[in-house]
């Protein structure tokens, strides 16, 4: 990091002795916008952003937050844009380009708190741990679990993110296949590629499709053409995995466990602010951003209501808890009697349902990596780089091999940004065409065991068993899904080329 504030200062002090007239003629002075893909400020931003992508790659290895790197070269990167425009006089231009960069990742923060915020409120409420030791209670075979949880995360994925959906079923997989390495590598390479697919037909499933709607290429409805062929993706290869699997049993371990008070009803209110979101876009040419603010109040009240309808004895038991907690005193039957002490405990964690609790537990390393990826893709599109690249990709080769060759891009960079970059060039092509680049940058991730959020988060989780090389040893039958999932979309989709 020393280096990179080093670099950052030394630019912003040489930047008047670097001779910008140099290379840039008077006449640009009276154009609104400069063409700087050859010019040493556009050289140095694609350094600070590789620089700053490859430390987020490695965020495992360093173990520094990918949001840093990235914010400090989306910085940099405007700064550098902006000192070369105001030494034209240009500065306007620079600020009304970043405004509109800024408010575009305005609409998918508030769109990903919300649900964020909602799947915090679900797990609290022990959501996601009744349906994890539900699948423990009842002895499926190992090859039952693999389809189950490829299942589960492949229509989970479709509402919820994939990283969340890869952990809560790898959590799963490690307590049933802990004596049996085999089955664990192989439906955790299972899980990878089904929360990807299942992010890909769904508009909220993915950041990827997420972008394409909110950007609105393609109508809310027609994202649901893609659902064969994302179950192609996922279950052609998971159907050749199938035979590795040993045909054992696993015992059960846990007993089936009810969810807390009011989480159902979180469910519902999240399944309606999915709604109203799609109403929001769909039927008032709104944000849907702006339909999911007002599902957050619906969680908001709720929230309300939950702490005000607790009964006398248990908000007297709540306050002695506190009482416990803070004070180190309680009544006698509390301090001799550690069972009822526990019980209280209890009822004070199912009680203490704080929306704003939720929101503070969010992920902002990630919220804040987007703001850095989004905020430096837009500043390299400014430059002129992005429009090169749609110029060769998708002027010069078929549209086609275009979008595929960006979904095997996405196994090696994120697929949101893949997503964003190919949205920033707005290439002139056919709705098919903006599907299929959709699905393949969706579900090109899973090529790599790094190509995507859920990959790395149970590389983690399963350390020593699902890792970079087990998952590779796999990348032909995935690839064969792969290709799949595209001569699916063509057969059942023609009509939108």
């Amino acid at each position: 990091m020393r280096f990179f504030k080093t670099v950052s200062i030394v630019c912003v002090l040489l930047l008047p002795a670097l001779g910008l007239a140099d290379d840039l003629t008077t006449a640009e002075h009276a154009q609104t916008h400069i063409d700087l893909t050859l010019h040493w400020a556009g050289y140095l931003a694609l350094l600070f952003f590789a620089v700053a992508y490859f430390f987020a790659m490695i965020e495992e290895v360093t173990d520094l937050r990918k949001s840093k790197p990235m914010v400090f070269a989306a910085s940099l990167i405007w700064v550098l844009i902006a000192a070369v425009y105001a030494h034209h006089g240009m500065s306007e231009q620079v600020g009304t380009a970043f405004r509109a960069t800024l408010v575009g990742y305005i609409e998918l923060f508030l769109f990903i708190m919300v649900s964020m915020t909602y799947l915090n409120a679900m797990e609290d409420r022990g959501v996601f741990d009744s349906l994890r030791i539900w699948l423990l209670s009842k002895n499926f075979t190992y090859r039952q679990l693999f389809w189950i949880t490829g299942f589960q995360a492949f229509f989970i994925s479709s509402a919820c993110n994939n990283l969340t959906t890869a952990l809560l079923m790898g959590s799963v997989i490690l307590a049933m296949g802990k004596d049996n390495r085999r089955f664990v590598t192989l439906a955790c390479i299972n899980v990878v590629v089904a929360a990807n697919a299942g992010g890909s037909f769904s508009p909220f499933g993915d950041i990827t499709t997420l972008l394409v709607w909110q950007k609105g290429v393609v109508p809310f409805t027609d994202f649901f053409t893609l659902f064969i062929p994302a179950v192609i993706n996922f279950a052609l290869p998971a159907a050749i995995m199938h035979f590795f699997i040993p045909n054992a049993r696993p015992a059960a371990l846990l007993e089936p466990q009810a969810m807390k008070r009011g989480g159902f009803v979180i469910i519902i209110l999240f399944a309606l602010t999915i709604i109203t979101a799609t109403c929001f876009e769909n039927f008032l040419s709104l944000p849907p951003a702006a339909g999911m603010m007002l599902g957050l109040t619906y969680l908001s009240f709720f929230s309300y209501y939950m702490q005000k309808t607790v009964d006398p004895e248990q908000a007297l038991a709540v306050q002695n808890a506190i009482n416990v907690k803070i004070d180190h005193f309680a009544p006698m039957k509390y301090m001799n009697n550690p069972a009822a002490l526990a019980k209280l405990n209890k009822k004070t964690v199912d009680q203490s349902f704080d929306v704003f609790q939720k929101v503070a537990n969010l992920e902002w390393d990630t919220l804040l990596f987007f703001y850095g990826v989004m905020v430096s893709v837009g500043g390299l599109s400014f430059i002129g780089y992005l429009g090169l690249t749609s110029h060769y990709l998708y002027g010069t080769i078929n549209p086609t091999y275009a979008n595929i060759l960006v979904g095997i891009a996405s196994a090696f960079v994120d697929n949101g940004t893949i997503m964003l970059a190919v949205l920033t060039m707005a290439p002139d092509i056919s709705q098919g065409q903006w599907l299929l680049v959709t699905l393949t940058a969706g579900v090109g991730g899973s090529l790599l065991a790094v190509g995507s959020a859920a990959g790395v988060g149970l590389m983690g989780q399963a350390k020593g068993i699902y890792t970079f090389t087990s998952h590779l040893k796999w990348t032909p039958v995935i690839a064969l899904g792969y290709a799949g999932s595209i001569v699916a979309h063509f057969l059942l989709n023609g009509r939108y080329f």
